[in-house]
């Protein structure tokens, strides 16, 4: 669905919905003080260049979109053309021959990165070149630095609600519920959005377009793109991911009909509901390399739990950073069972080494045990490859200040470990069984409620206590690793892990695509 409505102001209205006139002047005016903070930019011209992206370039074909400081604008259909076809698989889209598809996004947190690798991964399993077009990365632009300002804020807010509960309980969960839930939200993000319309100067409205949050999907829409899909990550309606103009994609049949309706999202009136044409349920957004792995890997899991062999933990530290005392008593509860052979322990803190240094502090015994594997992705994936094969043992650490290995390091652990230790975000929706702690966010809680259902995690911890009496549960009754890698082959077998390739196929054919039906 491309944008019809040519100069179309998308503040004053969502699907119908006008937005009242003070929220409307609002909005316009957080735009013009970006501007006044920031500069105006709107009438530069930038070009673009392409190069091969870190880490995921060579594993995922991805090539990322940059700044150019030439006269000349970057023919993407022909960068394409000049860059190797991926390698033909199941999914390959016969007529794709390596053509472009972009996707779009952000880094606020992790989710949204993880996000648009599975698409990446599944555009370049289907025979396209993706390209990595970050918003965040083009840093003399106003569009970047407003993305920037509002990142730091959003981390420290993500910081601040475990460091002092009630923050967490009287602002930042009330938030992330249900402020970022009503309509007059998407007001001033769609103005504010409006200020990344520079960048895409140089790309062709035609080619498609997956956009991993709201701003990146809005700002193709603003820049008059014709095939944008809007991938919405949260299993919780907010109007916060609104791209009016964009074919929206969720993960679960429950959001779609929330979304459907825009459930909650005006307390004081009966919103007009999305038409039917604009959204679509896909399922879980999951790399390829994980799908198409799903059942030799579920065989390895049973294979070591069953056959007593230690349980493998991976714990994933997410982009805020945050929950290092709930990770500090877990690694303090499992060094035991690690001692006796019996447990394992991946921890990847990203790129929050100093994560890593408050564990050590605070755990006794830690640093002895641990081994680093810091600022090297080759060697963490040498790791994980050694480890998904044969033996591990032991606690190995694992930290990049490149944000594509922090990302994808506990994509490729994810293989070799038997249990994920993670909040209920962008991983509830993962094909490995789940340990799931307390969220960051009221957003987050139905992640959780979504992978207890499906039956490839549990449900939401919220107490130290219920942690750990978890992990003790997996370390006795290893019939219950087993219990969630049979969902997650009765899952794989139902579809439900295959959003990533219905995405890219929605994006390259529109309406027309296989998957265009509600």
């Amino acid at each position: 669905m491309g944008n019809e409505e040519e100069g179309a102001d998308r503040a004053r209205s969502a699907f119908g919905n006008a937005q009242d006139p003070s929220t409307y002047r609002k909005a316009v005016q957080s735009k013009e003080r970006f501007q006044r903070r920031f500069g105006d930019d709107s009438d530069a011209v930038y070009h673009l260049m392409s190069a091969e992206a870190p880490v995921i370039g060579k594993a995922l074909g991805v090539r990322s979109l940059m700044l150019s400081y030439g006269t000349e604008p970057l023919d993407l259909a022909a960068d394409a053309a000049a860059a190797p076809l991926p390698p033909k698989t199941a999914w390959t889209d016969e007529g794709a021959h390596g053509a472009p598809v972009i996707v779009g996004n952000i880094r606020m947190g992790f989710g949204h990165y993880r996000i648009a690798m599975a698409m990446a991964s599944a555009a370049h399993a289907m025979g396209y070149t993706p390209y990595w077009l970050d918003l965040l990365s083009f840093r003399e632009t106003t569009g970047s630095k407003m993305i920037e300002d509002q990142n730091r804020l959003y981390s420290l807010g993500s910081k601040l609600s475990q460091d002092f509960p009630p923050f967490n309980r009287l602002i930042w969960e009330p938030l992330n519920s249900e402020g970022f839930r009503k309509l007059s939200y998407n007001a001033a993000d769609q103005k504010n959005s409006e200020l990344c319309v520079p960048i895409f100067q140089d790309i062709d409205r035609d080619i498609p377009y997956i956009g991993t949050h709201a701003w990146p999907s809005q700002a193709a829409v603003h820049a008059g793109m014709r095939k944008v899909v809007n991938a919405i990550p949260d299993n919780w309606p907010m109007a916060l991911h609104l791209a009016e103009g964009s074919i929206h994609t969720v993960q679960t049949p429950s959001s779609y009909l929330g979304y459907h309706q825009l459930r909650g999202m005006d307390p004081k009136r009966q919103l007009v509901p999305m038409p039917h044409d604009a959204l679509f349920y896909t399922g879980h957004y999951v790399d390829h390399e994980l799908v198409s792995n799903i059942e030799a890997d579920c065989a390895r899991r049973r294979g070591r739990v069953l056959g007593g062999g230690p349980v493998r933990y991976l714990i994933s530290v997410g982009g805020a950073g945050a929950q290092q005392e709930l990770f500090a008593a877990i690694i303090s509860h499992l060094i035991p069972s690690v001692k006796r052979h019996e447990a394992v322990l991946f921890v990847n803190v990203g790129d929050h080494r100093n994560v890593w240094e408050g564990l050590v502090s605070e755990v006794e015994g830690l640093s002895a045990l641990a081994e680093c594997h810091f600022d090297s992705f080759s060697d963490t994936a040498a790791f994980a490859k050694a480890a998904l094969e044969g033996d591990a043992e032991g606690i190995h650490a694992f930290s990049d200040q490149d944000i594509f290995s922090a990302v994808y390091s506990s994509n490729i652990l994810m293989r070799a470990a038997d249990v994920l230790i993670t909040k209920p975000s962008e991983f509830s929706f993962y094909p490995v069984p789940k340990l799931m702690i307390h969220r960051i966010g009221g957003h987050e809680a139905w992640g959780a409620i979504r992978a207890a259902e499906v039956g490839d995690g549990t449900y939401e911890m919220d107490q130290d206590a219920e942690v750990l009496s978890m992990l003790d549960s997996f370390q006795k009754d290893r019939a219950l690793i087993a219990f969630m890698c049979d969902r997650i082959e009765d899952a794989y077998h139902a579809g439900i892990y295959d959003g990533a390739y219905k995405v890219v196929d929605l994006a390259v054919h529109g309406l027309d695509s296989r998957y265009a039906r509600p």
